[in-house]
């Protein structure tokens, strides 16, 4: 899902950034200080979910985890979907640091739009429903995240149609087995640790 340097334009890269510096901005304010080691955390797990890229033209596929970040973590997921990058782009190339606000915004806001269409069903009381609810959040945010690069490559120019289709239906695997693995993820906190999602009474699945 990372956006290579030297691809897009200087409009689509001020876009990303600012867009990305205001989601950054928002997450920072809202992160609880006693959250800071979980948030950590789980950027570690999206570094390492993400390392892993099979290259698609100007992109590539990989694991991307953002549904199940968004879900627990809100809008702190914009600062530490950022960290991942950062580290990334500096460590192994992948992406770059001139497209680091295009790539944070790409799989950040996904997973916002993610929280707030199906926390309430992930934090309800129906377990089955809850389930159901993560499945589409892992499946939905990745493919809002290949819309957005698609997005991203369209308004760079019409050469990168094609590109941008091919991109978007290779990840309909990514989203199947993103889904799957966000609804495990969420029955097991559901049941050991519903804390982590927020959930005050205790809840089985």
């Amino acid at each position: 899902m990372h956006i290579s340097e030297g691809v897009l334009s200087a409009p689509v890269l001020a876009a990303g950034a600012s867009f990305s510096a205001g989601g950054v901005c928002l997450g920072l304010k809202r992160m609880d200080y006693d959250r800071i080691p979980f948030v950590a955390i789980l950027t570690s797990t999206f570094f390492v979910a993400s390392l892993i890229h099979i290259p698609l033209g100007p992109s590539s596929i990989h694991l991307i985890l953002n549904g199940l970040l968004g879900l627990i973590l809100g809008w702190s997921v914009f600062p530490a979907i950022l960290v991942a990058l950062t580290l990334q782009a500096i460590l192994f190339q992948f992406g770059g640091l001139t497209v680091l606000g295009v790539n944070t915004f790409t799989m950040a806001f996904p997973a916002i739009f993610c929280y707030y269409i199906f926390t309430p069903a992930v934090r309800g009381e129906n377990p089955k429903l809850a389930i159901f609810g993560a499945f589409l959040a892992g499946a939905v945010s990745v493919f809002l995240s290949g819309l957005l690069v698609g997005t991203a490559l369209v308004f760079t120019g019409s050469s990168f149609i094609v590109a941008a289709k091919a991109i978007v239906v290779a990840h309909i695997p990514i989203m199947i087995i993103e889904g799957i693995i966000t609804a495990s993820v969420i029955a097991f906190l559901r049941r050991v640790k519903p804390e982590v999602l927020r959930i005050r009474s205790q809840k089985t699945v």
